[in-house]
């Protein structure tokens, strides 16, 4: 328990210190007019509260990610306290900040025109396939997950779980085309401030409980839940909302074209991720008395691996014995709700990315659609193999997970490029070590998974400090041409 109050003491202040140094580094210009008065559309770039901003940058990047990935991540041990609280500090949060800052400061532009701009047109193609396909995964995922929820509380048979498919589908496709003040603007900040409030209640009664037996950093961080895969990379493959998203990335641009000054970038990107860290600690603590303190047994739950591995059925279980009737409220907010606000999201940026590749200009509702049904088409048939298959979602799912940090990849690497361009001295680094890190992650993780490659454990550490090696090998041998460049 102690370790988990420290924990949420330093993600505060790592907002306080670090975030302010953060900012100082990029350097905004609240003179600068902003995309959302500078583009304004009345689309898709249009100045909102910063209140609201904020809201639905969080619920944006949220969703179930900081509930799901804690409770995953929780069960390899107190070594998930530590990577949220080192990641969200000095990676996610930095990953947040600059890549909503420089979309800021190109105008709005989406993820792969940032990429492609710092890392070049080659990597920008890449980019494009890669985040827009990733983002229909994103879209399958939260319209199946939450249609699956609907379907068992309407009946349980699979009709009723294709015709909430339907309709969350539909949905998505109103909220994509729709002006983003009508819908996401008016609906995403009471959703947001429900995903708060959930935590909050639940932190009220961890505290008000106390309860021991709680697994602390200082008891040893080795790995609890073998049978989920050693814990590099495993664990922060699994912990990426709270910790570390490549998604959000293609997120911020969305806030970026709806912000009215530079200056509110830190609480609004930065704030957001601290935010969201702080959620995640919250259910990793809670997914740890769960599974390490009694908890299952004392709310009447045989703790089994299908147990365990079933996230939403954790949050289910414990916000109705902690927060009864009115926990089941904020469950079907959080577990139905939050995914699918995250889902549509996913979808409009995919719009976007794919609308700023072709230079189709989106003020016209049929050059939306002109974009938009292709990106449908292709998310129906993910769904179609969700449904299909038995083991389509765990499939899914799986790949989702590396694409998202395999995404934060990519982010890193064009933030690095940008600071050494622009910024003198070694300021390149509070991207870089993070880059590296993220690097050698995917890289092994993809090797070692069965998804993957499917090579031993015990290459692990070599394929780890091989890529690291590799990465600032590369980086310092171009950091000349690329300082010439700036």
């Amino acid at each position: 328990m102690y370790s988990f109050l420290i924990s949420v003491a330093l993600l505060v202040i790592g907002y306080l210190l670090y975030g302010r140094f953060v900012e100082r580094v990029f350097g905004p210009d609240p003179n600068r007019p902003t995309p959302a008065i500078s583009k304004a559309d009345g689309i898709d770039y249009i100045a909102m509260p910063t209140w609201k901003v904020f809201m639905i940058q969080l619920l944006n990047i949220a969703g179930t990610g900081p509930i799901f990935g804690a409770i995953l991540g929780a069960q390899f041990g107190p070594a998930c306290y530590l990577w949220i609280v080192i990641g969200c500090i000095f990676g996610g949060a930095v990953h947040d900040y600059l890549s909503g800052m420089l979309s800021v400061k190109h105008g709005g532009e989406g993820l792969p025109g940032l990429i492609g701009f710092y890392l070049g047109n080659r990597t920008k193609a890449v980019m494009l396939a890669f985040s827009v396909l990733m983002l229909m995964l994103v879209g399958a995922v939260f319209v199946y997950s939450p249609a699956k929820i609907l379907g068992g509380m309407t009946g349980g048979t699979n009709t009723a779980v294709i015709i909430w498919v339907f309709v969350v589908l539909a949905y998505y496709i109103i909220a994509t085309l729709v002006p983003i003040d009508k819908i996401i603007g008016r609906i995403y900040p009471v959703f947001a401030i429900a995903l708060i409030l959930m935590a909050v209640s639940l932190m009220v009664c961890l505290l008000a409980g106390f309860p021991s037996g709680l697994p602390e950093v200082w008891d040893g961080l080795q790995n609890r839940s073998p049978q989920s895969g050693s814990l590099f990379p495993c664990l922060f493959i699994s912990v990426a909302c709270g910790a570390v998203s490549g998604f959000h990335a293609t997120q911020s641009p969305l806030m970026a074209r709806c912000m009215k000054n530079e200056k509110l970038g830190r609480p609004i990107f930065y704030g957001a991720m601290i935010t969201e860290g702080l959620i995640a600690l919250i259910w990793a603590a809670v997914a740890s008395y769960f599974f390490f303190a009694g908890g299952a047994e004392k709310m009447g739950v045989v703790l089994t691996d299908a147990v365990a591995s079933d996230a939403p059925g954790v949050v289910n279980t414990v916000s109705k014995y902690w927060l009864g009737s009115f926990g089941s409220i904020l469950v079907l907010l959080g577990v139905v709700a939050a995914p699918i606000t995250s889902g549509d999201t996913a979808l409009r940026s995919a719009r976007l990315i794919v609308a700023d590749a072709l230079h189709l200009d989106q003020k016209s509702i049929g050059k939306r659609l002109a974009v938009s049904l292709p990106i449908f088409a292709v998310t129906g048939l993910l769904l179609c193999f969700n449904i299909l298959n038995a083991k389509g979602f765990g499939i899914i799912w799986r790949y989702f997970g590396w694409a998202n940090q395999t995404l934060s990849v990519f982010t890193f690497w064009a933030l690095t490029v940008f600071l050494a361009k622009h910024r003198k001295g070694l300021y390149y680094l509070i991207t870089l070590i993070p880059g590296c890190f993220m690097t050698a992650v995917c890289v092994t993780f993809i090797c070692t998974a069965k998804i993957g490659l499917n090579m031993p454990e015990a290459s692990i550490p070599w394929l780890a400090s091989g890529v690291t090696a590799l990465c600032l090998t590369l980086f310092y041998t171009a950091l000349p041409k690329i300082r010439k460049e700036s």
